[in-house]
């Protein structure tokens, strides 16, 4: 099954538009490999507003969230997770606000066991658990525990039928699920957990917005699935291999050699899952199937 990505986006970074009733999406000017064009922070509300992800520590993306909600007051600052595009900005902001922050918590990978990629700086003001609910004067979300493509990660549910679904489901791109931030099997299981709300629409941590998101969220699971098969008869085939070894003949021998690094970080969290799952063992860098 083919995932129907967006890649039409015509929103300028700096500029807040309204992707939703009393939602404005602002692009920051942030774009990479991993970001495409930026990080979206969205304001959420009007006159008392939560901002969700500030971003990157980034000047021109404090003064525009500023610019855009000048006259209101920001009460909540709301993080999906802590890698370095999105909860950064937080100390900036609530500097100049006061808001508190609220979030799963700290960034749980350390930097030694290979979480250099987190903002290990952060600390949310409120912890919330899965199904706890933020609420202001016209603000109601439900955080979602969807651990995956990072251990603290929400998604936050509106009652409007809008879900803010952060970097577990992009409307541009496939999720990186790299370990040991990220988590194959848990990734896999907060897909089917957020399948199973309805929702008629995707507010993603980077790209479009998403309408429709059902069929997209069943492609992206199918695609991963079918990813997992691929490495488990590599594998078979191979009779004991590392994750780098393994791309070839998964990906192909046309794969560009600057994506095959994370090729293999994204093998690694399939192979992972097998283990889990008992259909592989592994010996250090070396899997073998059972």
């Amino acid at each position: 099954m083919s995932i129907p990505f967006l890649r039409e986006d015509p929103l300028p970074p700096g500029l807040a538009a309204e992707v939703a009733p009393g939602v404005r999406r602002l692009l920051c000017d942030n774009p990479g490999p991993f970001t495409w064009r930026g990080t979206n922070t969205y304001l959420i509300g009007r006159g008392r507003v939560a901002v969700l992800d500030p971003g990157p520590a980034d000047a021109a993306q404090l003064a525009a969230i500023l610019r855009a909600t000048q006259g209101e007051t920001i009460t909540h600052i709301l993080v999906s997770h802590t890698h370095r595009d999105h909860s950064p900005g937080v100390a900036a902001l609530q500097a100049a606000t006061g808001a508190r922050s609220y979030g799963f918590g700290p960034h749980l990978t350390p930097p030694e066991q290979g979480g250099e990629g987190g903002d290990h700086d952060f600390r949310p003001d409120v912890t919330l658990a899965d199904g706890e609910v933020v609420e202001g004067d016209e603000l109601r979300l439900t955080a979602i525990h969807t651990p995956g493509h990072c251990a603290n990660h929400l998604c936050f549910a509106g009652e409007d039928g809008v879900v803010f679904s952060a970097d577990h489901v992009m409307s541009w791109s496939t999720t990186v699920v790299s370990p040991p931030d990220g988590d194959m099997a848990a990734y896999m299981a907060s897909l089917a957990k957020l399948a199973a709300r309805e929702a008629g629409l995707y507010l993603p941590g980077h790209g479009p917005p998403l309408p429709n998101p059902a069929p997209f969220v069943a492609a992206l699971a199918a695609h991963r699935l079918e990813r997992e098969a691929k490495v488990f008869h590599a594998l078979r085939h191979a009779g004991r291999a590392t994750a780098l070894e393994l791309v070839p003949p998964v990906y192909g021998p046309v794969l560009d050699v600057k994506l095959v690094p994370a090729a293999a970080r994204s093998l690694l969290a399939h192979l992972l899952k097998l283990v889990a799952e008992g259909q592989a063992a592994q010996d250090g860098q070396h899997f073998e199937p059972r």
